[in-house]
């Protein structure tokens, strides 16, 4: 405990300037004592000035005061220094950074960190040199705020008076002085009570802010599920196409095979039957050209008994049994299934081409948009054909039936509002339509949907268990969705 009274008596024997036990102490006349090293190089800053002041209390003195060694505290510093507790290290310095506001009152090339800097005074102060504001009544009532080096932006500045004024004719910050003076007869009131209301609408925009901000947050969320289904969805649909197509390749390819067989089994029939009838053929060729032979040499031999011996025998030509009736067509035989199979192909191509028109083809038309009903965030361009989304106010005039919460358009023909196909509707009935599909579509309620029906059928006769078409735009065209 004894050490800590100590410790307690060495802080207020500390030089506020250096923070460290006072060398050569001087008193000067508003009490407050610091090292004579230290005050003299304080003032020796203002000898311009020829005015000097207390860097705690701000207390002035003019002339110069004449500076004498406070022999007292002295030896009692002395007394602290021989006792060998050495005083209590400073507290750690914080110096400024180049981001940070510096102390105003620090001396020396490095300066400490402002924490708060005084409106009255119009200067920042580091934790040791703000003390005196705490302390002193005159400088409690001083305005303290978070240290800023903006200091000279709260001064008026034909005035050189602090800004605590707002004129709400100029839409600008003044000081008492300039309401007695340029701006006098203005509506005015205290910045406090300006900051007040205007607080107050920005709680209000906050509010719309958040409400869009939950607004647009659930519409990204809506379209990511519906980007995410559709990609699902087409996947899908590339993997059933997938297999449907290797299953169809499966078949042609195994009524490819089933065709080769067929011919292969044809060609085979029909040679070999056409094989067995030439080598009959060969055997009968050869055995003509051995009667031929024998013919020759009979009809040259000059023995008449021998000639007519075997004439008998030689002259009869044995009659073969008939061959079968075989006649080897290729271009017959195998040019009808030829011709099959590329019909085939053609019908299989005509089939594929008509398929694909169902499948890429989009209904679409040309459409006339309504000015007085697009959204004024919707920029209409080409004889109000084409439309894009610029994401800044147009200037459209205002209208009763203009789309504030959606991005949206209505269709006109002719200058009369009218549903794509031409079914001609009233201009109320349509709007109402096509605000409850929006909201149908938006909550996927079935009480909206069936008063979407309602207005649209009421008007076009149409049966109310058809289902609306939407037409959303495609490029330049607008393509007619089923909901």
């Amino acid at each position: 405990m004894a050490q800590q009274g100590v410790l307690l008596d060495q802080d207020q024997f500390c030089c506020s300037v250096c923070l460290d036990l006072l060398k050569e102490p001087v008193t000067i006349p508003c009490g407050h004592s610091y090292c004579r090293s230290c005050i003299d190089g304080c003032w020796d800053q203002d000898v311009l000035k020829g005015v000097y002041s207390c860097p705690q209390c701000r207390q002035t003195f003019s002339p110069r005061p004449t500076l004498s060694k406070n022999n007292m505290l002295a030896e009692v510093v002395e007394k602290l220094k021989k006792t060998g507790l050495q005083a209590a290290p400073p507290p750690a310095l914080c110096y400024a950074g180049p981001r940070d506001v510096a102390c105003d009152f620090c001396t020396g090339t490095r300066k400490q960190k402002a924490l708060m800097s005084c409106l009255a005074c119009l200067a920042s102060y580091c934790e040791t040199h703000l003390q005196p504001h705490y302390e002193f009544p005159a400088l409690k009532k001083h305005k303290l705020v978070k240290a800023t080096a903006q200091l000279q932006e709260k001064i008026c500045s034909h005035h050189d008076k602090l800004l605590e004024v707002y004129c709400r004719t100029d839409q600008q910050c003044i000081c008492l002085l300039c309401v007695m003076d340029e701006h006098k007869g203005h509506d005015t009131v205290s910045a406090a009570a300006e900051r007040t209301e205007k607080q107050r609408q920005l709680g209000m925009s906050q509010q719309k802010v958040q409400q869009r901000f939950q607004e647009r947050e659930k519409e990204l969320k809506e379209l990511q599920q519906a980007v995410e289904s559709l990609k699902r969805s087409a996947q899908a649909a590339v993997e059933d196409s997938d297999q449907i197509f290797t299953e169809l390749i499966r078949s042609i390819e195994r009524r490819s095979s089933e065709v080769k067989e067929l011919i292969r089994a044809q060609e085979k029939d029909q040679v070999s039957e056409a094989e067995g009838v030439l080598e009959q053929l060969k055997q009968e060729i050869a055995e003509l050209r051995k009667r031929s032979t024998e013919l020759e040499q009979l009809s040259h031999t000059e023995d008449h008994i021998h000639f007519l011996q075997s004439y008998q025998s030689l002259s009869s030509i044995s009659v073969s049994s008939d061959l079968p009736s075989i006649v080897v067509r290729p271009l017959q035989y195998f040019g009808d299934v030829s011709k099959t199979v590329s019909e085939l192909r053609e019908k299989l191509e005509d089939f594929l081409k008509g398929e694909w028109t169902k499948i890429s083809t989009t209904d679409s038309c040309q459409l006339t948009l309504d000015p007085n009903t697009a959204d004024t965030l919707l920029s209409l361009s080409e004889g109000n054909r084409k439309v894009t989304y610029t994401g800044q106010v147009q200037p459209y005039p205002d209208h009763p039936d203009r789309f504030t919460n959606y991005c949206q358009s209505l269709v006109v023909k002719g200058g009369a509002v009218a549903i794509p196909d031409g079914e001609a509707a009233s201009q109320d009935a349509l709007i109402g339509a096509a605000l409850e599909l929006l909201e149908y579509l938006r909550t996927k309620s079935l009480s909206h949907l069936q008063r979407c029906f309602k207005e649209f059928g009421s008007t076009t006769n149409r049966p109310l268990n058809r289902r609306p078409r939407v037409w959303r735009c495609v490029g330049e065209r607008f393509a007619d969705v089923n909901v």
